[in-house]
């Protein structure tokens, strides 16, 4: 039996600008961090390969830290190690300039067991009867389907045959992109199963043909949207045709979730989710809130994000405050014993709520009450008794 880790859309080096600058680091790092959990799996499952079907960097040049990070986990993990393929995808393009030029610095640093597809031509015998045939995205568009332009079976050839290309099978309505690979590709060039890379979510495009032509997707998730995301996929073949086997096999470290709150029950019950520190939560607060529920709000807020003190319970944290509207019930919020002048003052509040036609005026006397609640809320916490 022939075993194989196929992986993919690493993209090292991606950048995550509508994040917070921790949460930017954190998701980030994390990119670089699940490459030495996909070499360990591949260890634990004794694979012959390892293939690395492109975009394994978000650029063809990206900055040292990631091509050297790369290189010192690859020269740092022990083994012992198959021979690993990594295969410039449209994101990472070969070319003269790039991280997988020859004369780059990067790759001087690969440990030998480590192969970059740098030729159209590319061909690697991984045993005796089984044979790697491969080619790079020379650019970050193009046309030509780059798996129709591996070589086809030769009559008498009965060895397992592997196929490895970067590109999109358009397969999912409305998705364009570069390098189109036809479905039944790998039944054309007589391959045994066809390694892809490009879109981030696990899945066999081919399930009713013969030669299963797989993207593993990412590793870890770049989107809300990637759903599939988070896995390697191990394979493996048994002789030449008998439909190979294909395993998803999750290596993720974050899980990526929108969560939509339209009451505070539900926004408490965000505390009680298990493992909330491996979780990147788009918070949308949907919902209308009192006086004294929006101070509550603030404060389950603070423990989910964290302070400069404390760690937030939620590893990421990205808050959609649009629709948190407030409604203003002054004679159940604040308290009956408040001095004269207070009194007044919420009375006068009060009315402007009610009455105001101008809704920027509403608004403004909605937030002097709800300021004036917490100031009044803070002064009994430090046990004060004056404003």
């Amino acid at each position: 039996m022939l075993k194989l880790l196929h992986t993919a859309d690493w993209h090292l080096g991606r950048r995550f600008l509508s994040f917070p600058e921790e949460g930017q680091k954190k998701l980030s790092r994390a990119r670089m961090d699940v490459v030495p959990r996909i070499l360990d799996v591949a260890r634990r499952n004794a694979v012959n390969a390892v293939l690395c079907v492109g975009d394994i960097f978000d650029d063809p040049e990206p900055a040292p830290d990631f091509w050297e990070g790369l290189a010192k986990t690859f020269q740092s993990h022990p083994g012992p190690h198959p021979p690993l393929f990594l295969v410039p995808g449209n994101h990472d393009p070969l070319t003269p300039e790039s991280v997988w030029a020859p004369t780059h610095p990067f790759r001087a640093r690969l440990p030998q067991w480590v192969h970059v597809v740098d030729r159209d031509d590319f061909t690697y015998e991984i045993a005796p009867d089984a044979v790697l045939y491969s080619r790079p995205c020379r650019s970050k568009a193009g046309e030509n389907d780059l798996a129709m332009a591996l070589p086809a079976r030769e009559s008498g050839d009965e060895r397992l045959r592997i196929g490895c290309v970067h590109g999109c099978t358009f397969d999912i309505h409305g998705y364009q992109t570069n390098f189109p690979i036809r479905r039944d590709a790998g039944v054309q060039r007589g391959l045994d199963y066809l390694a892809i890379g490009d879109t981030h979510s696990f899945r066999d495009v081919t399930e009713n043909l013969s030669v299963p032509t797989v993207y593993p997707g990412a590793p870890e998730p770049t989107g809300f949207d990637d759903s599939g995301a988070g896995r390697v996929a191990l394979v493996a073949m048994f002789r030449r045709g008998l439909r190979p086997r294909v395993d998803p096999e999750p290596v993720a470290f974050w899980r990526w979730i929108d969560v939509r709150c339209r009451g505070m029950n539900e926004l408490r019950g965000l505390l009680t989710m298990p493992d909330l520190d491996r979780h990147v939560v788009r918070l949308h607060l949907d919902m209308t809130v009192s006086l004294s529920e929006e101070s509550e709000v603030e404060r389950i807020l603070r423990d989910l994000r964290g302070t400069d003190a404390t760690h937030g319970r939620v590893g990421v944290l990205i808050e959609d405050m649009e629709n948190l509207r407030l409604q203003v019930s002054s004679a159940d919020a604040f308290p009956d014993d408040l001095p004269p002048v207070l009194q007044d003052t919420v009375a006068r509040l009060d009315r402007l709520v009610a009455e105001a036609i101008d809704e920027s005026e509403k608004s403004r006397a909605t937030k002097a009450l709800a300021h004036l609640y917490k100031l009044l809320q803070s002064q009994d916490a430090i046990g004060g008794s004056n404003v």
